[in-house]
């Protein structure tokens, strides 16, 4: 018997409140189908796209509220092939003994991008995959950089 992964329901996201930005369109298209070695999944809404299994997937929504000035650590990731990329790095619990979900934002871009990556992939991967990201983000203009 062959599953076929079209067929497969995708991984439910919440829509971004501004998902609908034509921006958005361009980011997701440009997305890979690969984040290291997690393969792409299908998603339930637009301008999202995830990574990894269903059980602990790596999701992106392009469109969340941009972040205004903050004192969230900021780190800006230099990308092998596109710009270097601001983000907004937040542990979801930073007292958690052992791995922790992490959510980063993209900062200084408008619409802005969130990853929110599982403690179970956060455990086993480098977050360094989010640098693949970078050539899809580039179709967001930068207004701002990390200081």
């Amino acid at each position: 018997m062959v599953t076929l992964a079209a067929c497969a329901p995708g991984v439910s996201v919440a829509e971004a409140p501004h998902g609908a930005d034509p921006v958005c369109a361009s980011v997701v298209l440009a997305l890979p189908d690969q984040l290291g070695d997690l393969p792409r999944l299908r998603t339930t809404s637009q301008a999202s796209a995830a990574w990894g299994t269903a059980a602990a997937p790596v999701v992106l929504r392009c469109g969340v509220e941009v972040p205004g000035p903050t004192t969230v650590h900021c780190v800006s990731v230099e990308t092998p092939d596109g710009p270097s990329i601001d983000w907004l790095a937040l542990a979801d619990d930073p007292d958690a003994q052992g791995a922790t979900s992490w959510t980063f934002t993209t900062y200084g871009r408008d619409p802005a991008v969130e990853v929110r990556v599982p403690a179970a992939v956060a455990s086993s991967h480098s977050t360094s995959f989010l640098d693949r990201l970078g050539p899809a983000l580039a179709q967001v203009e930068p207004t701002r950089a990390c200081l």
